[in-house]
């Protein structure tokens, strides 16, 4: 079964034609910014390809409706638009990139595979905010997690490099690039996230602040007079590495604070801090840890970030080899002798999670999730 698999970032529409082999048949990544989708390459790209049998859309945000991959129609877009006002930045992406592959594709089954399904084995202690109920009521305020489809790849993969089930294991899975999240695992479900109501809390991020004192973004608009939309601007898109280096690329941070950049190794602790707290409390509600994951742009490629890290977490059994380390390409056990704690490299293959949820879906009669 060959199934196009379909993901909109923030800069490029990535596609990925893959049959029954994990080797994409066909690759591509198309340039898509805030004027769209280039819909003549797209349209040049597919027909060159030739038709699949299902297209599989990476969604960033489900709901509460959506919590497992589901065939689109109608109704089920007009759901998917109606949760934008959830994810703003993200949401619009995917469903621009809905249509115009339905255009070029309309006799093709579309299906949606969301970033938040995942997440919804959360338990209510870990997803709940202690908000007002009519909040939580009204607009369905809770932890709803983001990266899933990665980090529930990360943590399959992981075990099996591991030699053993994810059923088995404790596992934290850092999905570490532009956008961070880090995702507690335990027999296989998720039961704990840094992300939450938006993708915008927990890590420290290229250019989005993690998790700030709530109580700041009051202040900015109280006394500052900043619009609520200001504020979302600077936290967004402002923020992170960018505020703090200058730039969001980890490299050129990396390589500036080589170079003895004050702002950047500023940049680089204040980072590493972040994830090292976030890949605690991960542990804390696994309860312990068995197999560490490293995965996304900066988990696959920073050995500097990988080590600073790692350093810090030995009172968890954490080690890894620094030759090993330094020269890790995924998928590989990077982990030191004394380590008690397996740590692993992981390629992020988001594709291949959506065409395995596809397939299952297709093979189970296409129907939608409860």
């Amino acid at each position: 079964m060959r199934v196009l698999v379909v993901n909109a970032g923030s800069s490029s529409l990535k596609l990925r034609l893959l049959g029954d082999s994990d080797v994409p048949e066909q690759s591509a990544d198309l340039p898509a910014d805030r004027d769209g989708i280039d819909k003549e390459r797209l349209v040049e790209v597919l027909r060159e390809w030739g038709e699949p049998d299902a297209v599989g859309h990476r969604v960033v945000h489900g709901g509460t409706r959506f919590t497992a991959p589901t065939r689109i129609d109608a109704q089920v877009r007009q759901e998917l638009e109606d949760l934008t006002a959830l994810a703003p930045l993200h949401q619009p992406k995917s469903l621009a990139a809905l249509d115009a592959v339905t255009s070029v594709l309309p006799g093709v089954p579309a299906f949606a595979c969301f970033d938040t399904a995942f997440h919804a084995t959360i338990p209510m202690a870990a997803a709940t905010y202690a908000v007002p109920l009519e909040w939580r009521k009204r607009y369905a305020i809770r932890r709803y997690g983001f990266h899933g489809l990665s980090h529930s790849y990360a943590a399959r993969r992981a075990g099996e490099i591991a030699g053993r089930t994810a059923a088995d294991l404790r596992i934290v899975s850092c999905h570490i690039g532009a956008g961070a999240s880090i995702c507690a695992v335990k027999g296989g479900r998720s039961i704990d996230t840094t992300m939450g109501f938006t993708p915008l809390e927990g890590l420290v991020m290229a250019t989005r602040s993690g998790s700030i004192d709530p109580g700041l973004v009051l202040w900015l608009e109280e006394h500052e007079r900043l619009s609520p939309r200001e504020v979302a601007d600077a936290l967004e898109n402002r923020s992170g590495l960018l505020a703090l280096a200058g730039t969001g690329d980890m490299r050129e941070v990396e390589s500036a604070a080589n170079q003895g950049d004050a702002r950047a190794r500023l940049a680089l602790d204040v980072y590493v801090h972040s994830l090292v707290g976030g890949i605690a409390a991960m542990t804390a509600s696994a309860g312990g840890l068995d197999v560490l994951v490293f995965t996304g742009g900066v988990g696959e490629n920073s050995a500097v970030v990988r080590q600073l890290a790692t350093d810090r977490l030995s009172y968890l059994g954490v080690e890894v080899d620094p030759v090993r380390n330094a020269g890790a390409m995924p998928d590989i056990e990077v982990s030191g002798l004394l380590a008690t704690v397996q740590t692993i490299v992981v390629a992020a293959r988001e594709d291949l999670q959506i065409a395995a949820g596809v397939r299952a879906l297709v093979a189970d009669g296409g129907s939608q999730s409860p």
